[in-house]
């Protein structure tokens, strides 16, 4: 996935609002962009260091600059803009970069299923094999070297394991993937010490079929782009 067009860099001063985001420019200019994140964001923040920002030309935004990098104080990039994930997760599966989700003739997105009225991101369909119905969560996550998800307690999460477990049960095949857009994250485990409950409903959803895959991105200014595979720790 490119940036186009090209990403401005500034430095965060702070977010507030949830959705809205202070930075100066390298002129000294303070700007308010979007930040396109529903969760915590916890260490995703440095005040400080540096940020990157899209613009968009559509002149009825309020908020022309949204948030798309960080960078921590170790010099990982972070991708902030959880809406990406998805988009990463197709362009993953079209070039075949993700094995387990390969041979499938037909891809459909934020399809209508479940008894719970949700939208699976991705379902993918082929005349000799069951439906495979995936979830994308993006995980942005590192505490002592390790990442988790979610970062705050999630009840739309828990929702989507529910489902997902329905799905496995039905005897289609049913998928949690998730797209790690932070480059210091090398394994992803249910951040339980965050959100128990979507701990247990992940390991109740894994008994019944539900399988876990996650992978890593390659980060820069220009393009992110899926490249590896991340090891999973229940």
């Amino acid at each position: 996935m490119e940036f186009s067009p090209k990403l401005q860099s500034g430095k965060l001063l702070k977010r507030y609002k949830r959705f809205l985001t202070d930075i100066e420019l390298a002129d000294g200019e303070v700007v308010t962009i979007h930040c396109p994140n529903t969760g915590s964001m916890k260490n995703c923040q440095f005040p400080e260091h540096k940020v990157w920002f899209s613009t968009s030309d559509n002149p009825k935004r309020k908020y022309s600059r949204t948030w798309e990098l960080m960078e921590t104080p170790e010099g990982h990039l972070i991708g902030v803009n959880t809406g990406k994930a998805n988009h990463l997760a197709v362009e993953a599966i079209e070039a075949g970069v993700i094995k387990e989700l390969a041979n499938y003739s037909k891809m459909r997105k934020e399809v209508k299923y479940g008894s719970e009225n949700s939208r699976i991101d991705i379902l993918l369909s082929a005349a000799d094999k069951p439906d495979c119905f995936i979830e994308v969560k993006s995980c942005t996550l590192l505490e002592d070297g390790k990442g988790y998800f979610p970062d705050a307690v999630t009840t739309r999460g828990q929702k989507h394991l529910r489902e997902l477990a329905e799905v496995a049960l039905s005897g289609n095949r049913a998928v949690l993937l998730f797209i790690v857009q932070h480059s210091g994250i090398r394994q992803v485990s249910p951040a339980t010490h965050i959100d128990p409950k979507y701990s247990e409903l992940l390991k109740e959803a894994i008994e019944k079929g539900v399988e876990v895959l996650a992978y890593g991105a390659e980060i820069s200014p220009q393009m992110i782009t899926i490249k590896n595979k991340c090891t999973v720790v229940l």
